[in-house]
């Protein structure tokens, strides 16, 4: 989830099953950093990590889109 409202530096919250963490993208190429995690387990946080990888520039671009820049 990018938040609209949302401040620098650019970042997404990963939020399922009571879990929540956020992640700082890196742009423009990552990879992404684990900055808050509350309740997800390090082979979940792994896991989260490595599916992000394959959309970093994606999410990026849409961080760029809704903020105007990483």
């Amino acid at each position: 989830m990018i938040y609209p409202n949302d401040h620098r530096p650019a970042h997404v919250h990963v939020i399922g099953r009571g879990k929540e963490a956020v992640l700082l993208l890196n742009c423009p190429d990552g990879p992404a950093d684990v900055r808050e995690n509350f309740g997800f387990s390090g082979r979940e946080l792994q896991h989260i990590v490595t599916g992000l990888a394959a959309s970093i520039t994606a999410l990026c671009q849409k961080w760029s889109e809704v903020h105007g820049s990483y």
